[in-house]
């Protein structure tokens, strides 16, 4: 039967790859249900098919059947969809459209839902996990759509609450549940039209592996790898993950959230690594919990990291007080820990921000800095005012021009093996490559722990 689901559904599959399993599958709870509510399907279509050529299991709330709510039978379909992707190493995509827990079926769909969290819980990190909201996703769904790795929203109809709006304690709108708000928010990676999200998930599985033992690697690339970045000093995170990758192509997740960092995968000779680049300026505690997550999703999927190191320190605000220890505790903790390759190149990096950036301390192999990179404890300005308060302002630039000489320059840090080498901006993209091709099969030896303290 044609529905609004599965047209969703065919829209992201390869033509005619989809194939709908359970769909006789009908609610068993005769509790304040009438037998002709008892529809097939249970309110949610759920197969597997391909994206681009690869295997992927995905399901689709129908709100057409029982408003899409979650029973019992609704919850056991999806529950089996995750064991076969597991035992497959295929992803999951879920689309989300639903009233939420089916009232009539009150506990039976409620232990559904918490069986739906387990099994996304053991997932989440053996496949990656997409979610896409159509519609509504609200309180217990949206925890659902929170434990994906990656959450699209359809910025027409899509809402993705925990409360409902008119529920929460002082709030006069619905606007904070839309996709605009909820990409600020850093829950929603993206949202857009349906042809929009169609476009960027099908952009996430050519850059993306398929599970945790999968190599994500692209053999068409026909990019130049000695290719010139010329300009690439001057260029901000973004522009500058994009002109180092293939063909000018990323998937930047979390665009709108932490804005002075950039997250992305981007393709570098073919292979998928994983880009962050700052944008020169403070750095605020939502851009620490952005690079933190997205190390961490590197981490588990054996995907090498660049870092582009361009920052002036932390932000100075009571905001960043109350949360910036702690997220740069798990910052610390997911570059401390990474097995994976780990290139750094240093365009500024001042004070304590600089030193955990992909520094050399934190774990980075590999470190380039350019002739004109700064690497220091402060601004040498400042560094000189507090040095020498009594002399004249001539003096103090005197000595600010000698204490970014002797050691805040790029040269100093390497006379201590600080920084690896000294490359010119131009050849950035040849250098970082070179040096992933080198870290090829990097082992570390495995202190096997289950996890942090933190």
């Amino acid at each position: 039967m044609d529905s609004k689901a599965r047209s969703r559904i065919e829209a992201l599959l390869d033509a005619q790859s989809f194939v709908e399993i359970g769909a006789l599958v009908k609610s068993r709870s005769t509790d304040f249900l009438q037998g002709a509510e008892k529809a097939a399907s249970d309110g949610v279509i759920c197969g597997y098919g391909s994206i681009s050529g690869k295997p992927v299991y995905i399901y689709a709330q129908n709100r057409d059947v029982l408003s899409g709510s979650v029973g019992e039978m609704h919850g056991r379909k999806i529950a089996h969809l995750y064991d076969m992707a597991m035992k497959m190493g295929a992803p999951v995509v879920e689309l989300l459209d639903s009233s939420g827990i089916r009232l009539e079926e009150a506990t039976d769909a409620l232990y559904a839902l918490s069986k739906l969290y387990k099994k996304k819980a053991q997932a989440k990190g053996l496949i990656p996990l997409y979610s896409v909201l159509y519609g509504q996703a609200g309180g217990g769904m949206a925890l659902l759509a929170s434990l994906s790795d990656f959450c699209f929203m359809e910025n027409q109809e899509g809402r993705l609450f925990i409360n409902a709006p008119d529920a929460v304690k002082g709030n006069k709108d619905a606007s904070f549940s839309e996709g605009k708000a909820q990409e600020e928010a850093g829950n929603v990676d993206f949202s857009g039209t349906e042809e929009e999200i169609v476009k960027e998930l099908k952009k996430a599985f050519t850059f993306l592996p398929a599970n945790n033992e999968d190599a994500a690697y692209n053999e068409d690339v026909e990019d130049n790898l000695n290719r010139a970045v010329d300009g690439f000093f001057d260029l901000k995170g973004r522009e500058a993950l994009t002109i180092l990758s293939d063909e000018g192509e990323i998937f930047e997740v979390k665009r709108a959230y932490g804005e002075e960092a950039v997250t992305a995968f981007i393709r570098l000779n073919g292979q998928t690594v994983g880009g962050i680049a700052t944008n020169g300026g403070a750095l605020h505690w939502k851009d620490i919990a952005k690079m933190n997550r997205f190390i961490r999703f590197c981490n588990t999927y054996s995907l090498p990291i660049l870092t582009l190191c361009d920052t002036t320190g932390f932000e100075n605000c009571l905001c960043n007080e109350k949360h910036l220890g702690t997220e740069m505790a798990e910052l610390l903790s997911a570059y401390g820990n990474a097995s994976v390759p780990m290139v750094t190149v240093v365009k500024k990096a001042v004070g304590s921000a600089g030193a955990c950036l992909g520094s050399k301390g934190v774990g980075a192999d590999l470190v380039f800095a350019y002739p004109e990179s700064e690497i220091t404890v402060m601004e040498p300005g400042l560094a000189a005012n507090i040095l020498y308060p009594d002399e004249s302002l001539e003096e103090r630039e005197a000595k600010a021009k000698r204490y970014l000489e002797e050691k805040a320059s790029a040269e100093s840090a390497a006379a201590r093996g600080y920084i690896d080498a000294l490359i010119f901006p131009e050849e950035t993209r040849q250098r970082v490559i070179s040096a992933l091709d080198m870290l090829y099969g990097k082992a570390d030896f495995d202190f096997h722990k289950k996890f942090g303290s933190i």
